[in-house]
């Protein structure tokens, strides 16, 4: 009886979690369908950009002068007097004078250089009239002789040595004049040009000798920068075999920049001359980039734009790094990319609806995040960055634009 009870309650818990379960499956919650996922790649890209104008070529350099000179006194003496502008950072003009010399001792020599004239011009009128009684007197003795004197005189008759001796005397005395008026006017050294003094050691009372340096002036006109190029980057700037230095036409602009502070200024320039020599380290070409007036103030840059700040813009300073664009070559069809979308082989990997297409192009430079590119583009072409590393003419792809192809 009890094994009979036994198989019953084990029949009605075997029955009722059947049931459970039963009820459990029946009331499970559908499992979310999902599509299975797209078999073809899904790439990031940007537009190829039509371009127009010159294409920039950048460089960078260290500011140096355009000319700069040792200043030395053309003879010696003891120093009287220096200008207050002639020290370390200040300006001078053309002809200003820096510093003079005692003159003493050149002024005595320009008088008796002056007397030593007066003397040989006497000399000289003395052997002119003697020379003129000389020759009316041969003339008179001549004339006695009747045909008999027609032969030729000697040159002593006439006193022509005499003449060419005392005439000879007289240049002489002016050399020696002209000689003591240089070594006076000497004695005061003035500037060549508008400059600003870069170093000087000189002051009154010291005893300086001719030809020795005693400070150093650089013109304040203009500066020049060199900036070193690659064969490829200076190819694109334009008539650059052609220029010459100081002819006015044909340069190529230029644009300056040079941080000061917590900003960047900029300064307006241009291609004066290139190197005629490969540099034989880095095999570049030194391209020589000249900026008038830079002691005017620079422009302060301010996101990519210029604007004027002439109240506290610095001057461009000799020594300074700066950062210099070219204008370039402006060929008629040309875009920008970016780099990550050039590929090995000057190759771009270009979205034609939703197929790739291998674009072969020529680089025209690179700066920075962007290339300079010519070749089959159109504006506002996808380019493929990133989502691939191998791609196969007509390849499908999905973009941002077409994620569903």
């Amino acid at each position: 009886m009890n094994r009979t009870r036994g198989f019953i309650l084990a029949a009605i818990i075997l029955l009722g979690s059947f049931g459970i379960a039963t009820l459990l499956i029946a009331q499970r919650p559908e499992p979310e369908r999902r599509e299975p996922p797209s078999r073809i790649p899904f790439v990031v890209t940007a537009p190829a950009v039509a371009g127009s104008g010159p294409i920039p070529v950048h460089g960078a350099g260290t500011v140096r002068p355009r000319v700069q000179v040792e200043v030395a006194a053309g003879v010696s003496g003891r120093v009287v007097r220096v200008d207050p502008a002639f020290e370390s950072g200040g300006r001078v003009s053309e002809g200003q004078a820096l510093f003079r010399l005692d003159d003493a001792d050149y002024r005595f020599r320009v008088e008796q250089a002056r007397s030593g004239v007066s003397v040989q011009q006497v000399e000289l009128l003395k052997v002119e009239e003697e020379a003129r009684i000389a020759r009316e007197q041969y003339e008179a003795f001549q004339s006695r002789r009747g045909a008999a004197g027609d032969a030729e005189a000697s040159p002593l008759a006439h006193w022509e040595p005499q003449l060419e001796a005392a005439r000879a005397g007289v240049e002489r005395a002016r050399a020696l004049l002209a000689e003591a008026e240089l070594l006076l006017a000497r004695t005061e050294v003035r500037a060549p040009f508008d400059a600003v003094v870069r170093s000087e050691s000189v002051g009154v009372g010291q005893f300086v000798t001719a030809g020795v340096g005693v400070g150093q002036i650089y013109a304040s006109d203009a500066v020049e920068i060199v900036v070193p190029l690659s064969d490829a980057d200076a190819a694109l700037v334009p008539g650059l075999w052609d220029l010459r230095p100081g002819v006015a036409d044909r340069r190529a602009a230029a644009r300056v920049t040079a941080d000061y502070g917590t900003g960047a200024y900029a300064w307006d320039g241009y291609v004066d001359r290139v190197e005629a020599a490969l540099d034989e380290t880095t095999r570049t070409l030194d391209v020589i980039v000249r900026v008038p007036n830079p002691f005017t103030g620079g422009s302060r840059v301010q996101a990519g734009e210029a604007s004027a700040d002439a109240g506290s813009a610095p001057p461009l300073l000799i020594g300074q790094f700066a950062n210099v664009e070219i204008s370039g070559i402006a060929p008629e069809e040309y875009f920008r990319i970016r780099r990550l979308g050039l590929r090995p082989g000057n190759e771009v990997w270009a979205v034609d609806g939703e197929a790739v297409t291998i674009v072969p192009v020529r680089v025209l430079q690179r700066f920075d995040d962007t290339v300079y590119v010519t070749g089959g583009l159109n504006e506002g072409q996808e380019v493929v960055l990133s989502g691939i590393q191998f791609a196969t003419e007509g390849l499908r792809v999905r973009t941002a634009a077409n994620p569903d192809p």
